[in-house]
């Protein structure tokens, strides 16, 4: 499965509201119209009710090749080769994923049952990962990848971001990411995981592996770099050396920030201008300052609080200060086993102070910024066409009714890939 994902800088530049010309422009060569859409997530305010998700009642969607091409009222669909009738039923944006671990082996369910009966979760955990995934062969890491992208989009998740971080050897690191790259641009060196065992008596000299020929044989399969800044981890000189190191190689800083505790990795992430400050469980108000003056997203991860008992992070803190707030799964073997972005939306919304329309935001566009993409997470002309069709009149679905497989059909780039493979009942 290939996501097909493209980088910020090859996105259209025309991302407004279709003119009379692009109108008629679009009928005469769109391929397929979505019509009878009881509410279409834009993401776009200059659309619709001028919300932040510009959301278009009685609304129809043109899609010619992998872009969008006309948005408007449905009674003004122009004429297609295909005509998709949604029934009433609303169209969001494909959920853009921006912080997973896909590429692992082996199972934690001892672990996760241990910490549900009373342990502490603690990061030392990713060890026993590590030994798993450098054990399994290519073959085995790479069908483990494709059951969990195949698990994600048919829940709605059409782009993703996913890390290395379970090999911490050069050779496993560099196939980690070589394996992902086949499937995504938006690929990850998180080298900097945790010091390997093999390590232990030697911090300083992995992070010199890290940021010397690790790196050098990692670089071309990667966009971006992280590193996990916390006790038990990596403190902050060490992260420091760790980002500037990948920055000068070209890649672009996330990194995993304030999860367990207080500490540096906020302030750093705004400092070096990380795409994405992940997690960001524990933050003073300097850390909160931070964020909304600078242009790091706080990428939020309920999937960890939920998996580990811990405290939630306070959205409603971070957005009322002008953060911007994005929603990611975090799916990984260890501390939050889950690939459905639906269900993070419905715990944010129950646990963190988000309303449902915030979530929904989050979830598309925010992780469309926390990966700097302009050409995904939105349904505006120009833009690519993906989209999650919900057999629910409205978006409010996705946090009113936890658990319920609500996505109907996906279209990536402007192909349906889930569904019937033949034409469904409302299809005309």
């Amino acid at each position: 499965m290939n996501s097909g994902n493209e980088p910020t800088n090859n996105a259209p530049a025309r991302t407004g509201p279709h003119t009379a010309n692009s109108t008629v422009a679009a009928a005469a060569t769109a391929t397929t119209v979505i019509t009878d859409i009881a509410a279409l997530v834009t993401n776009d305010p200059s659309l619709g009710d001028g919300s932040p998700l510009g959301l278009i009642r009685d609304a129809a969607v043109a899609i010619e090749g992998d872009r969008v091409v006309w948005i408007g009222a449905s009674s003004k669909a122009p004429a297609t080769d295909n005509r998709v009738d949604a029934a009433g039923r609303a169209v969001i944006p494909g959920f853009v994923d921006s912080h997973s671990h896909l590429v692992f082996a082996g199972d934690r369910t001892a672990e996760f049952h241990a910490r549900m009966s009373g342990r502490r979760y603690e990061a030392g955990g990713i060890r026993t990962t590590v030994a798993a995934t450098r054990a399994a062969s290519d073959a085995e890491l790479e069908a483990t990848l494709t059951r969990h992208l195949d698990e994600a989009l048919r829940q709605g998740t059409t782009t993703f971001e996913t890390k290395s971080g379970y090999g911490l050897t050069v050779e496993d690191e560099e196939r980690a990411l070589r394996l992902a790259a086949r499937h995504t641009d938006e690929v990850t060196y998180l080298g900097a995981h945790v010091v390997p065992p093999d390590f232990a008596d030697d911090p300083a000299g992995y992070v010199d592996l890290v940021t010397g020929p690790m790196l050098d044989a990692c670089a071309p399969h990667a966009r971006w770099i992280d590193v996990f800044c916390e006790k038990g981890a990596f403190d902050g000189d060490q992260a420091r050396a760790i980002l500037t190191a990948g920055k000068a190689r070209g890649l672009h800083p996330r990194i995993h920030a304030n999860q367990l505790s207080y500490g540096p990795g906020v302030q750093l992430a705004v400092e070096l201008d990380a795409a994405s400050a992940d997690h960001c469980t524990h933050l003073t108000q300097q850390d909160v300052d931070a964020l909304a003056n600078g242009d790091t997203v706080a990428t939020l991860l309920p999937g960890a609080e939920f998996s580990t008992r811990a405290e939630w992070p306070d959205a409603r803190r971070l957005l009322d200060a002008g953060v911007t707030v994005a929603l990611s799964t975090d799916c990984n073997p260890g501390s939050s086993y889950t690939s459905s972005m639906p269900f993070c939306i419905a715990l944010a919304v129950r646990d963190m102070g988000m309303t449902p329309d915030e979530a929904v935001w989050a979830a598309t566009a925010g992780g469309a910024a926390a990966l700097r993409r302009t050409d995904v997470g939105r349904l505006t002309v120009g833009a690519r066409a993906d989209l999650a069709l919900l057999d629910a009149p409205s978006p409010v679905h996705l946090a009113y009714r936890p658990g319920v497989p609500l996505v109907a059909a996906v279209w990536r780039a402007g192909r349906r890939v889930t569904g019937r493979p033949d034409p469904m009942p409302w299809d005309r």
